[in-house]
């Protein structure tokens, strides 16, 4: 009994310890170098965890983005119920990375020819898309997005959307930070869902 209490404690403690985490990682940056970033790439938990890994982003933070329904669950937005997207808010400290290099590094981490698809997930809700907060981030993104299009890697459109941002809704807290809080089935699920496989196949040993 004792051990049980203990891992609900424990569980407890792990559900609702983001949020702190995440306000005072952005509290540490002096707020005229903080900037926010908002990318969508199919699953919240592999984008999440792919941005965690660039130098300069403070912190990361699952939802939804792009639909009607005010406050979505994500039983409603999974099965493509409200028009949101799964994406993921990056807070980035400017003195250290720049949005262009964030774009740089979300093409390595998504499949830009598939539209309503990345990977396993099929949807609308799981499409790829760069959401702009302000006009210097819209002419960034379409200027990247053009660039990969005249790099000539790809004979196929890039299906990718540059869309303005509306308002971002926070994920239940389990989705957040999946990948530390559920190793083993966050990389059960990406190896199955054929994610780094098919980055390989787009992008080679760059991604």
């Amino acid at each position: 009994m004792i051990v049980l209490l203990l891992s609900i404690l424990v569980l407890s403690a792990c559900q609702q310890m983001d949020t702190p985490i995440a306000e005072s990682a952005t509290a540490q940056v002096p707020s005229e170098n903080l900037e926010v970033a908002i990318f969508a790439g199919g699953c919240f938990w592999c984008t999440e965890s792919d941005f965690d890994k660039i130098p300069g982003v403070v912190s990361t933070t699952s939802g939804y983005i792009g639909g009607t329904v005010i406050n979505p669950t994500y039983k409603q937005v999974s099965a493509g119920r409200t028009g949101h997207v799964e994406a993921v808010q990056v807070h980035f400290d400017k003195s250290k990375t720049s949005f262009s290099k964030l774009l740089a590094a979300y093409w390595l981490t998504i499949d830009p020819l598939t539209p309503n698809q990345q990977f396993c997930d099929i949807g609308s809700q799981y499409r790829s898309a760069i959401f702009y907060l302000n006009p210097d981030q819209k002419e960034l993104a379409e200027a990247s997005k053009k660039a990969l299009k005249a790099s000539g890697r790809f004979t196929q459109p890039i299906v990718t959307e540059i869309l303005s941002a509306s308002e971002f809704y926070r994920a239940e807290e389990y989705h957040q930070d999946y990948y530390i809080k559920n190793p083993l089935r966050y990389g059960y699920y990406r190896k199955n869902c054929g994610r780094d496989k098919r980055l390989e196949e787009l992008w080679g040993t760059e991604h």
